[in-house]
């Protein structure tokens, strides 16, 4: 994914990671609150030598004390040091559990040894701090001594130079730190979500998906609306929303298809059901009508046809009537509106709809609609439950698939495509419906293109419906 891509995924996600940024860091809140405090003080020993008469001696002193300074440290820890503080103080652990409280460091190139205790009681762990360190110079000048020459005397010296002081201020939990991870953590944990969530999500949402499945141009996007199916012909009961001026911007960009091809005729299409493609072919074909071309809209969906719902139409005969001789096309072709746009419903529902749209008969109507309007538009099924659309397609010339965003998945778009591309039927290109009018995948004029007008040249219309 590109950066543009990251940057859509977190403005589309943010209330996610804001949620997980604020459980984060109220966890660690709660952990911090729940926590004992614990206090650490500490106390300081120098480690020294007896004095020599030359330079030399004294250098050879140093050297011999930095040494074995490392040596007492890890001796302040062992039992010899610890059972007389234990026996001192009346403490009720054991050596061991004393051990882990106490801890013993030598900074390089000094002879100091600094022993820390951590207790939950401060004056405690100040009282055992300076205790330890009086017991490790009594055990280092008794082990020294018993392993020096005859004189009896150690030829090292331990001397306490800075008593534990009780601590005033604990040093875990530390609050702000534990809040700092913990916002980190959920803040990590919040992003992580919502890229694995967008990498597993499978549908198609925005222009950018659909350029990853195919290079057909994108003609235009209707944006959602929630009372579609109660105004399903928005350009007609609401022409200045913002969906309908997404089916004029359609309507001028449906100039510039197929520029090579003499007919304007278009299969409308999808990949499955309830994309929107019945109510985009109709609010096409109005708002072509309303910008003076000659519109045929034909319900080429004989299996579960709408157009004649949504216009207001009887729908009792139609296509089916005219693909087997019962009917002649003045007969059955209804004006609408007060433009020249004319609608041919699907009729009566036929047994056999693959095949009275692959018929001669079909090739022989779409030529007469092709002389007598100047855009034609049929309606079909969608592809992937059946082969009506890809059979009207390779016949008509020019296909616009509909594909619902948030809904239709990538593997069903392309699916789509595959059908068409098995029947060698065109693809003239794509309209993105159901477009969201907030977030990252929002709907903007600029992005699909914006006209003022649409025009076909000096079209003659005929004075009869079929000439």
């Amino acid at each position: 994914m590109e950066l543009r891509d990251y940057i859509r995924i977190l403005r589309k996600s943010w209330v996610l990671i804001a949620v997980l940024l604020f459980v984060g860091i109220g966890a660690a809140a709660g952990y911090s609150i729940l926590q004992t405090p614990t206090y650490s003080s500490s106390a300081k020993v120098f480690v020294s030598t007896s004095g020599g008469s030359t330079v030399s001696d004294l250098q050879q002193g140093n050297t011999f004390t930095q040494q074995r300074v490392k040596t007492y440290a890890d001796l302040a820890t062992t039992p010899i040091v610890l059972l007389p503080v234990i026996s001192e103080l009346g403490l009720k652990v054991s050596s061991s559990e004393l051990a882990a409280m106490v801890t013993a460091s030598a900074p390089l190139d000094t002879t100091l040894i600094e022993i820390s205790v951590t207790n939950v009681d401060p004056a405690l762990a100040a009282q055992i701090a300076t205790s330890v360190s009086e017991s490790l110079t009594l055990a280092v000048e008794n082990i020294e001594t018993s392993a020096s020459d005859a004189a009896n005397v150690s030829p090292v010296k331990l001397t306490l130079v800075q008593h534990a002081e009780v601590p005033q201020k604990p040093v875990s939990p530390n609050i702000p730190l534990n809040i700092a991870l913990g916002g980190l953590v959920g803040l990590a944990l919040g992003v992580g979500l919502a890229v694995l969530r967008e990498t597993l999500d499978n549908r198609v949402r925005n222009e950018r998906d659909v350029e990853l499945i195919t290079d057909v141009p994108i003609l235009g996007g209707i944006v959602f609306d929630a009372k579609a199916p109660e105004r399903p012909l928005i350009v007609h009961d609401d022409p200045r929303s913002p969906r309908a001026e997404s089916f004029r911007t359609l309507r001028t960009n449906l100039q510039f298809l197929d520029l090579g091809r003499e007919n304007r005729a278009f299969v409308i299409t999808s990949s499955i059901q309830s994309e929107g493609k019945s109510t985009t072919a109709a609010n096409l074909a109005i708002a072509l009508s309303d910008a003076g071309a000659r519109v045929l809209l034909v319900d080429g969906d004989l299996r579960r046809p709408k157009i004649h719902e949504y216009l207001g139409l009887e729908g009792a005969v139609g296509l089916t009537d005219l693909l087997i001789g019962r009917a002649e096309p003045e007969d059955v072709i209804q004006p609408w509106g007060k433009g020249d746009l004319f609608v041919l419903p699907a009729g009566k529902i036929p047994p056999n709809p693959s095949e009275l749209l692959g018929s001669d008969a079909l090739v022989n109507l779409i030529g007469e609609f092709n002389r007598a309007f100047d855009v034609v538009l049929f309606d079909a099924a969608p592809l992937l439950p059946v082969t009506d659309a890809a059979i009207l397609a390779r016949t008509v010339g020019g296909t616009i698939v509909v594909c619902a965003a948030g809904r239709t998945h990538k593997n069903q778009l392309k699916g789509a495509f595959a059908a068409l591309g098995n029947v060698d039927a065109p693809v003239s290109g794509l309209v993105l419906t159901m477009l969201p009018t907030k977030g990252p995948d929002a709907y903007g004029y600029g992005r699909y293109g914006y006209g003022y007008g649409y025009g076909y040249g000096d079209t003659s219309v005929p004075a009869s419906v079929i000439s």
